[in-house]
C-alpha cells in the first residue's frame, strides 16, 4: 500500500543527477505520458526490486520490463502473434486510440499472412497519426518487446535508452 503522501511528487532528482535510478525515472514518465501517477508506482516497484541487488548485477531493462509488463509495455512470445496485437491494444486504449490492423485480429486467418514485424509496422503507422510512437527494444529470448511515447519524445528517450544500454528502435523498424 502506498501512503498518498508518494503522489506529491516524483523522486527528488536535480537536473545534473546523471543516476541510474534519475534515467529510470525519466524513461518511465516518456512511456507514461500524462500519468506520473503510474510512473511513479512502477519507479517504487523498480527501486524495490533493486534494493537486495548488487549494482553490477543490475540490468535496468530487465527490472523496468517487469514493472511495466501489459501497463505500459509488454514482451510476449515472437510467435503469439494474438498476443502482441493485444498488448499493443491494451497500451493504446490508455490514450483511447484504437488501431485498424487493417483486418480482423479475432479472425483465426487474419494471422496467416501476417508476422510480428508486420504488425509492429502497421501499429507503427496508425500510432504516427495521434501522435504517438511504437517503439521495440531487443531482448535475449525468442520474444518481443515494447512500448509507446508521445512522437516528439523520440529524441530524449532515444538519449535514455542509450544511456541505459538499451538497443531501442521505431516499431516500423522491427524485423
Amino acid at each position: 500500500m502506498h501512503d498518498e503522501d508518494d503522489f506529491d511528487g516524483g523522486p527528488d532528482f536535480d537536473d545534473e543527477d546523471d543516476s541510474v535510478e534519475a534515467k529510470v525515472w525519466q524513461l518511465l514518465l516518456l512511456i507514461n505520458p500524462g500519468d506520473e501517477e503510474t510512473a511513479l508506482l512502477q519507479f517504487t516497484d523498480y527501486r524495490e526490486a533493486v534494493v537486495e541487488l548488487d549494482a553490477d548485477e543490475i540490468e535496468p531493462i530487465e527490472v523496468i520490463a517487469r514493472v511495466i509488463d501489459w501497463r505500459s509495455g509488454f514482451i510476449v512470445d515472437a510467435h503469439d502473434l494474438r498476443s502482441l496485437v493485444q498488448a499493443v491494444n491494451e497500451l493504446s486504449s490508455r490514450w483511447n486510440l484504437s488501431i485498424d490492423w487493417n483486418g480482423d485480429p479475432d479472425d483465426d486467418e487474419f494471422f496467416d499472412d501476417m508476422d510480428a514485424a508486420e504488425l509492429f509496422s502497421i501499429a507503427y503507422d496508425r500510432l504516427a497519426e495521434f501522435g504517438y510512437t511504437l517503439w521495440a527494444w531487443e531482448t535475449d529470448g525468442d520474444t518481443y518487446a515494447g512500448w509507446m511515447t508521445l512522437t516528439r519524445d523520440g529524441e530524449p528517450l532515444r538519449e535514455l535508452a542509450t544511456a541505459l544500454g538499451i538497443n531501442l528502435r521505431l516499431g516500423s523498424e522491427v524485423s
